[in-house]
């Protein structure tokens, strides 16, 4: 997004701090004030002395804010030192001190009573509410105002100045020695490199994450000819990330493989993991389906420095009717912009003698003019169209459309991952409308949309339906367990029963309903389809999946497939789901479309009970009446990082429904 963009540009290009604090906010219902430094386990990698200089910050830090009579701080305990790659989590990797501070939340700006039996520990660190050497002043509990919450956060914000201007020498030369101990690190260990290949099924996803890195300030070199390094071959362009450089921590955490710890501090007493504080990976190359190769050895080859972001420009061939590639994420908003332009636009569904793909775009004769702005907005390449040796290789396509897409958001806070979706939307030129639960209890949705998503969520938080106990189970980070009782009933969320029934109807009048992750409950529940999620309902040691990439296999001559590689990586968190088809008299109603691999699924991050969804469903279409329920049961488009698996959502939103079978009726080459 432009704002990190910004943000990251300031952090590790311009400036480079020697210290950076996050402030957050948390939960209402335990201490007042989180400081550095974190909790076990701590994430590998980083030099030793900014473990240290966290330590030094969050104890003094803790000592102003007691010294301010500030009740209720807490060191080391509820976030642990391997967090997600955001900013205070990434930048000890750079050799900033990355910190992070979380007040404990009032009702936005209302003032909140709480009694002392409603504070509670239970959390990474403190086991409970009492004394303990890095909580050693309870708050006793009382009014909590966002006064409170100002006054601890500038008394931190301070203090973290303070130390730092006192010591400044001192922070200035470990600066400089975190830097230099890191390189020789990297020089001297294994990987001595990781070696994106020029090679890619994706090359301009490549390129945007190489650009991506290039924004951590890291240094990356370009190969002018093919070379040898770690027994391949790569070809001419092929990109090196040396590890011999100040920032190999961001290197070797972006661009390889990754597991979590399973240990002492990741499990409780009873032997139940303990979930991390997010994902249990963060392996930039493996969320955006990008092939990089680690290697043992210094690269040597004719290198060149990159200086600049890297444009990538399209090329359009002489011709008045040309190909893209399917392949492509950036195909589709090529094709978006096309059809927004009027200009016609068919899909192959059978690979051709002349060499095109199944899933590659046909753009009709005419077009020249448009297709030279596409290229260089997209940059995307147009090839030429050999009419004669498509006719002769008995090509079948069918038309593109744009398909009228609805995608349900609620209130009550909203879902972040419903709006990550319309973000990815939005960046790759598909239009949308959101759909409310008034609208969709109202019914008649198929005179409207096509296609209607649902993106991870719970039944109970689309039909507002919540089960019994969980306004008590509901407090989370700010959380108080729905909706406050002076919210309007109409803003308070929640289709009911109501709307899944038009859900359904929408689906049986020959709508499609796409559903990422635990909204896949919905359909299966609701509409009686003959899937179950074995992942469901599991004790943690039996299955436990908390945000890792997973092997799976990918059927690629299914439309809701088309250019996706065979075999590709899907992010899987908790609430994800994995498919049993139980057996009906109907079978062929249901299409498998992706499948976990038989053996070794974990690819990064952690993984228990992998037999469980060994060559289960991970993706499947299912009729339903006239129309098709699509159920992903990972996130396709998690955080926007994922592209790697983005064509299985734009798959679904252009062209056919994604049946097999209707490719038997697709119109031929006229």
């Amino acid at each position: 997004m432009v704002e990190s963009q910004y943000a990251a540009k300031v952090l590790f290009r311009d400036w480079v701090p020697q210290a950076y604090v996050d402030h957050h906010q948390m939960g209402a219902y335990g201490a007042r004030l989180y400081v550095p430094p974190y909790a076990e386990p701590i994430r590998p990698g980083a030099d030793p002395l900014v473990w240290r200089e966290m330590s030094w910050y969050g104890a003094h830090i803790a000592y102003k804010e007691e010294e301010a009579n500030r009740a209720g701080i807490v060191n080391a305990a509820i976030y642990s030192g391997w967090g997600h790659f955001g900013f205070h989590w990434i930048t000890p990797f750079h050799n900033i001190a990355g910190m992070l501070t979380e007040s404990a939340s009032a009702r936005l700006a209302t003032p909140l009573f709480l009694h002392p039996d409603q504070l509670q520990g239970g959390s990474r660190g403190l086991p409970e509410y009492e004394p303990q050497t890095t909580f050693p002043n309870p708050w006793p509990g009382g009014w909590w105002r966002v006064r409170d919450i100002v006054e601890q956060q500038k008394i931190a914000a301070w203090a973290t100045l303070d130390i730092a201007a006192r010591n400044r020498e001192t922070v200035l030369l470990n600066a400089y020695l975190k830097a230099k101990r890191q390189a020789e690190r990297g020089a001297e260990g294994k990987p001595a490199a990781y070696v994106i290949p020029a090679a890619q099924h994706d090359p301009l996803t490549m390129t945007r994450m190489v650009n991506k890195l290039l924004v951590q300030g890291l240094e990356i070199q370009q190969a002018r000819a093919d070379f040898t390094a770690g027994g391949m071959v790569f070809g001419a362009g092929s990109y090196v990330v040396s590890m011999a450089q100040p920032k190999m921590g961001v290197a070797r955490y972006l661009l390889g493989r990754t597991l979590y710890p399973d240990n002492i501090y990741t499990r409780d007493r009873e032997g139940n993991p303990i979930r991390p504080y997010d994902m249990a990976t963060d392996t930039m190359f493996e969320f955006m389906g990008v092939r990089v190769e680690p290697v043992d050895e210094p690269v040597k080859a004719d290198l060149v420095t990159i200086t600049s972001a890297i444009e990538s420009q399209g090329k359009v061939a002489a011709g008045s009717a040309y190909t893209i590639d399917g392949r492509l994420n950036d195909a589709f908003q090529a094709v978006n912009i096309l059809l927004e332009k009027g200009v016609a636009v068919r899909r192959v569904d059978r690979p051709t003698s002349s060499g095109l793909r199944a899933g590659d775009f046909l753009v009709g004769a005419g077009a020249s003019a448009a297709v030279a702005d596409v290229a260089r907005k997209t940059g995307v390449d147009f090839r030429p169209q050999i009419d004669a040796d498509e006719r002769g290789s008995g090509l079948v396509a069918h038309d593109v459309k744009r398909r009228r897409i609805g995608m349900y958001q609620r209130y009550g806070g909203g879902n972040m991952d419903e709006g990550w979706t319309r973000w990815v939307l939005e960046q790759w030129g598909f239009a949308y409308t959101s759909v409310m639960d008034k609208e969709i209890k109202a019914g008649g949705l198929e005179a409207k949309y096509d296609v209607i998503l649902l993106p991870a969520d719970s039944v109970a938080a689309m039909t507002g339906e919540r089960p019994e106990g969980a306004a008590a189970a509901g407090r989370g980070r700010g959380g108080f367990g729905g909706p406050p009782a002076n919210v309007p009933p109409e803003y308070r969320g929640g289709f009911g029963r109501e709307g899944s029934d038009a859900l359904r109807a929408f689906v049986q009048k020959g709508g499609t309903l796409v559903t990422f992750g635990e909204a896949g409950t919905l359909p299966i529940e609701r509409f009686g389809l003959p899937l179950r999620n074995i992942a469901a309902d599991r004790r943690p040691t039996e299955f436990w999946c908390p945000g890792s990439t997973l092997n799976v296999n990918v059927d690629t001559t299914h439309p809701l497939a088309y250019g996706m590689p065979a075999r590709a990586l899907a992010a899987f968190l908790a609430g994800s789901q994995a498919y049993e088809i139980l057996p009906t008299e109907r079978n062929e109603d249901i299409e498998t479309v992706v499948t976990f691999a038989d053996r070794n699924i974990l690819e990064s991050g952690w993984l228990l009970g992998e037999s469980l969804i060994a060559k289960k469903a991970a993706m499947v279409s299912v009729k339903h009446g006239n129309g098709r329920v699509v159920l992903i049961g990972f996130r396709p488009q998690h955080r926007a990082q994922t592209q790697g698996t983005f064509k299985l959502v734009f798959n679904a939103l252009v062209g056919s429904p994604g049946a097999r079978a209707s490719r038997t009726t697709d119109q031929a080459s006229r």
